[in-house]
């Protein structure tokens, strides 16, 4: 422990975010940088616990109360070296991750917990800047070859840790970026896009190969995959969008929110867009369906855009601030959060059932919706919806986005012709080292776990790696990530 009396002394204070008034006319990520002297003092306020709490949050088994001291001790250098032992890419959990070790770290119990996240964040931003990450290509190669099939972080985790372990990895990607949702999915003003190619740049360096614009399954057959490589790892998400059913689905300008954050992200990044196709909010009534990190991200989105009005609906009831008696520490708290994009602007709204949408010559212009009340659970123990009577009403819409979530992979293509076994979920079945029912074929990420965190996704990369190398070797020296 570096300071005994840290977490007396010092309040959480995260990093300042730039002013909503200034923020919402670029695309530039929201938070300022700690000075050296604040990260000291945040590092100071965790308690080394005897038993860190911490890491029952974190899926990765970070080495937090070890990094923590060597902050406030301004030894920078080996704070990164403990964070990179068990974390790829914490410039990436740095600010997308939503922290879940902090409501476990044991300052949480009466008080506001370290603030773990960032200073993940600013150490690996002080080891870019200082130049202290570089590529580490391995010293000996096995031979064998491995293809990973999607570049998001469980891909990218996978690929990294299958390299260092000697092997040959080509990490096929079918868009024209790598990076998964993290290049096209998630906003520039939560994750700037220069912060992800750096690491591919590096990891590129290392000897990954990456190869985008291929569909695998379409543009690679998998008889020439098989014969091409000595195993096989499945990290393309969990990419089957939650849909909606009801009438009028089909009307123009209702769209699912991956459609309009990546089009924006492309759109960011110069490239350009079909017209005829462009998803804009500007000057529109804009409502997104789904309450959820995603949802908030379209609103942020919107609101750059230039949108009139933006209505978010959830379908669940409002959660509470504060933790209920049945949500005791440190499991995760079911409470209400607000995001950066929420101080923004924008209308939240709890307990909306869709019914149906309206409009004229094919255009969408009206949400028809009802209240609804959540009772006492069934036999299977979900609460029981039930509308209320009379509480009908419309929102005028020019722009619907469905940000209801995912439920699996993809399964036509590449998972059925690969006839890997699926779970119940839909999602692809592995056993603990992520092998999946095909000999020489892992799964890991979304695709195996189903929509989940970026930690998570890196998690369950690292140990695909692990399982790839202990199937290709007979034995690994990779860390096994107990996931």
């Amino acid at each position: 422990m570096g300071k005994p009396t840290g977490f007396l002394e010092f309040h959480r204070r995260p990093p300042a975010r730039r002013a909503v008034q200034e923020r919402v006319k670029d695309s530039r990520e929201f938070y300022m940088e700690w000075s050296e002297q604040e990260s000291r003092d945040q590092g100071a306020r965790c308690m080394n616990c005897a038993v860190p709490f911490c890491h029952t949050g974190c899926p990765l088994g970070n080495l937090i109360p070890e990094w923590n001291h060597l902050v406030y001790m301004g030894q920078w250098q080996r704070a990164l070296d403990r964070l990179h032992a068990t974390n790829n890419f914490p410039e990436f959990t740095g600010r997308i991750c939503p922290a879940p070790c902090e409501p476990a770290c044991v300052l949480s119990i009466n008080e506001n917990p370290v603030t773990i996240e960032y200073i993940e964040k600013a150490i690996v931003d002080r080891g870019f800047k200082e130049g202290w990450i570089k590529p580490e290509p391995p010293a000996h190669r096995t031979g064998k070859r491995v293809a990973v099939i999607g570049s998001g972080p469980a891909g990218l985790a996978a690929s990294q840790q299958l390299n260092r372990a000697g092997h040959l990895v080509t990490l096929f990607e079918r868009d024209e970026y790598i990076g998964g949702l993290l290049r096209l999915g998630i906003p520039d003003f939560k994750l700037e896009k220069e912060v992800v190619q750096r690491r591919v740049d590096i990891m590129s360096e290392e000897g990954v190969v990456f190869r985008t614009g291929v569909n695998v399954g379409r543009d690679v057959s998998i008889d020439d995959l098989k014969r091409d490589f000595d195993a096989i790892c499945l990290t393309i998400g969990a990419s089957q969008a939650r849909e909606i059913s009801v009438q009028g689905r089909d009307l123009n300008g209702i769209h699912l929110a991956m459609e309009y954050l990546t089009q924006q992200n492309r759109r960011i990044a110069g490239d350009a867009v079909d017209p005829a196709g462009a998803i804009i909010a500007e000057g529109k009534r804009v409502v997104i369906l789904g309450g959820g990190d995603t949802g908030a991200d379209c609103l942020g989105t919107a609101l750059r855009q230039g949108a009139e009005i933006v209505h978010q609906l959830e379908l669940l009831p409002q959660p509470p601030d504060k933790r209920p008696p049945n949500n005791p520490w440190p499991q995760w708290p079911q409470v209400l959060r607000t995001s950066p994009a929420h101080e923004e602007g924008g209308i939240r709204d709890y307990n909306v059932l869709t019914k149906s949408f309206s409009g004229k010559n094919g255009k969408v212009e009206e949400l028809n919706a009802v209240r609804v009340e959540w009772g006492a659970p069934d036999e299977s123990g979900r609460p029981v919806m039930k509308e209320v009577a009379g509480s009908e009403f419309s929102i005028g819409v020019d722009l619907v986005l469905l940000a209801m979530g995912f439920v699996h992979p993809e399964h036509e293509g590449l998972v059925a012709d690969l006839g890997v076994e699926l779970d119940g979920r839909g999602n692809v079945k592995t056993n603990a080292k992520r092998a999946t029912s095909v000999p020489g074929v892992f799964a890991a990420g979304d695709s195996a776990r189903g929509a989940s965190l970026v930690v998570w996704a890196i998690a369950e990369g690292r140990q695909a790696a692990y399982g790839v190398d202990k199937y290709l070797m007979g034995h690994s020296s990779l860390p096994e990530v107990r996931v």
